[in-house]
């Protein structure tokens, strides 16, 4: 990076209008005093909210040239020094110097590129009239590392690819039905969804490029996120590792049963490295682990944990058919509608049951399943709402269904038609997964 390629970034960037694109549900805040960090997977929409904020500055008169956006993925800032970060500042007063007073707001995309970017800015944001917005890995901005950096001076959003309300949006369907045509529609909107999953590219795309658009989302993923900057040596176990959890979304984990059918297809590792990998997935924001409702943590941290993975549409990229398992897909996007909310759930299962997700805290729990025409199907869903009704007296809990229910089943089992629920879930906890510390 050098002080002429800063000067030319900036001319071009004022000469330009900002990207277009269809809004989120995520706002930022502008005027919190705290660093501004966005954490998520790749192609989830972090560098469309960080223009959509620039655009609400526009909005309300800040001008242009007061704002640096800046992609340390560009190959023009590579090679790239921690000494030469001071470039970025200095280059923008020189360019514009009728506004080396005013407030400067700085948009720094894929900030894990920058080596020592951490120091430069909490200086920034100390000596500096200056607001700071910051996109990177989950594995870089979602950990103690960043928090300890910073001191206190960020707030981190994380985010997803695509709700189902904001697919609906993004399709152009409206978000309400008053009648069995319109509810049907929404029904099969939620069908699409759950095959193709929230990538906004994807979305968008046509359906025959949607297959090859997930195929390079995941090759990316395992090779520049996982190999590259994770460090990931062995790349055909992490791809393995990975393989695994995407065909399993919405299953127990067994990391024994894991090692066995690995080490069987003539892969050559150590249990420690089995665990690390899984852990690398959930860093990265690829994989979740969901622990069981133990009241001793020995307890959750010595039974199996439940897969949940980023994206349902990712799934294809790793197991063929976008028709296979809409039950577990539709449990996944269930468990990322709350996971958006809050960061702490569980699930739960006792000698006869099985919960999907509970939280005893706020008293909530769910289960969820594509239909219920079985009669063992039926009893088993019965059997699990009574488990969180009774494990937790008093508590909200829905079952949440694709496929219409009766009236009566309906009522006995707080039966909840999925695409309403995705639409309008409940608000779970008065602190929400957004915006934390």
């Amino acid at each position: 990076m050098n002080r002429s390629t800063l000067c030319q970034i900036y001319g071009e960037a004022v000469s330009h209008p900002l990207p277009t694109g269809r809004r989120r549900q995520l706002r930022l805040p502008t005027d919190t005093g705290k660093v501004i960090a966005l954490a998520g997977v790749r192609r989830s929409g972090k560098t469309f909210l960080l223009f959509d904020t620039m655009r609400q500055l526009l909005d309300h008169g800040v001008d242009r040239r007061q704002m640096i956006h800046l992609n340390f993925e560009d190959d023009r800032l590579q090679p790239l020094q921690p000494r030469q970060l001071d470039l970025i500042v200095r280059c923008h007063r020189e360019v514009f110097p009728d506004f080396a007073r005013s407030r400067l707001y700085l948009f720094l995309d894929e900030v894990q590129a920058a080596p020592g970017w951490e120091r430069w800015v909490r200086r920034l944001h100390d000596t500096e009239n200056i607001s700071i917005f910051v996109t990177g890995s989950s594995s870089k901005l979602l950990t103690r590392n960043l928090s300890t950096a910073m001191r206190g001076r960020s707030v981190t959003f994380e985010v997803f690819p695509l709700s189902f309300a904001e697919f609906v949006s993004f399709r152009g369907l409206p978000a309400t039905a008053t009648t069995p045509a319109a509810e049907q529609v929404l029904a099969d909107a939620l069908v699409e969804y759950l095959r193709w999953g929230g990538f906004p590219e994807v979305v968008l795309a046509e359906p025959a490029m949607r297959p090859m658009i997930l195929d390079e989302y995941a090759a990316v993923m395992l090779h520049r996120d996982l190999a590259e900057q994770r460090g990931v040596r062995n790349e055909l176990l992490m791809r393995a590792v990975l393989r695994h959890c995407y065909r399993n979304t919405a299953t127990l984990l067994s990391t024994s049963k894991l090692l066995r059918d690995l080490r069987s297809t003539g892969l050559s590792f150590g249990k420690n490295t089995l665990f690390r990998y899984l852990q690398t997935l959930e860093a990265s924001g690829l994989v979740f682990q969901l622990p069981t409702h133990a009241r001793s943590l020995r307890k959750q941290a010595n039974n199996p944990k439940k897969l949940h993975v980023i994206d349902t549409g990712l799934i294809a990229a790793f197991l063929p058919g976008a028709d296979r398992d809409l039950g577990h897909r539709l449990e996944t996007a269930v468990f990322l509608e709350c996971r958006r909310r809050q960061r702490d759930w569980h699930w739960l299962r006792d000698q006869d049951a099985e919960l999907d997700l509970c939280d005893p805290e706020e008293r909530w729990f769910l289960n969820s399943c594509w239909r219920l025409d079985e009669p063992a199907t039926l009893a088993r869903e019965a059997a699990a709402v009574a488990l969180g009704r009774t494990t937790m007296p008093g508590a909200r809990g829905n079952l949440i269904v694709h496929e219409p229910v009766s009236p009566d089943t309906a009522t006995a089992l707080s039966v909840v038609p999925a695409w309403r629920w995705l639409l309008d879930p409940p608000t779970f906890a008065v602190t929400e997964n957004q915006g934390r510390p």
